[in-house]
C-alpha cells in the first residue's frame, strides 16, 4: 500500500516562505508522478503542482506560478513545494497524491488522475 505523508505546514506572514514536504513509501518515484493540491474552506480542491522525477516533467498552476517551486529527491523518496511570497489566498489545506501516470500533464491537473492522497497539511497566510 502506498502511503504518502506530508508536512512542513505553518502559520506564515503575507510575503513569507514554506517549504512543504511530502514523504511516499515504498518509493514510487520512479514509476508515478506526484501531485500537490490544495483546498481552501468553501472552495474546489485546486491541482497546484506535479512533479515526475523519472521524466522530469512538471506543471505549476498558473494562480501560483512564479513562486512556487517543486522538486524531488528520489534517495529521500520526498517531493517537496517550496512556496514564496505567500498570500493570505493560499491559505488552505495542502495535499499530495499518487500520480497514476509517470509522467505530469502540461495542463490543469484533474483529481481523476490521481490516487492514494496524504492527510494533508496546514498552510495559513495571516499577519
Amino acid at each position: 500500500q502506498v502511503q504518502l505523508v506530508e508536512s512542513g505546514g505553518d502559520l506564515v506572514q503575507p510575503g513569507g516562505s514554506l517549504t512543504l514536504s511530502c514523504e511516499v513509501s515504498p518509493n514510487i518515484l520512479p514509476y508515478h508522478s506526484i501531485g500537490w493540491f490544495r483546498q481552501a474552506p468553501g472552495r474546489q480542491r485546486e491541482g497546484v503542482s506535479c512533479l515526475s522525477t523519472s521524466t522530469g516533467s512538471s506543471y505549476i498552476s498558473d494562480s501560483v506560478k512564479g513562486r512556487f517551486a517543486v522538486s524531488g529527491d528520489n534517495v529521500k523518496n520526498t517531493v517537496y513545494l517550496q512556496m514564496d511570497s505567500l498570500k493570505p489566498d493560499d491559505t488552505a489545506v495542502y495535499y499530495c497524491a499518487r500520480g497514476f501516470h509517470r509522467w505530469c500533464s502540461s495542463s490543469a491537473l484533474r483529481d481523476s488522475d490521481f490516487g492514494d492522497w496524504g492527510q494533508g497539511t496546514q498552510v495559513v497566510v495571516s499577519s
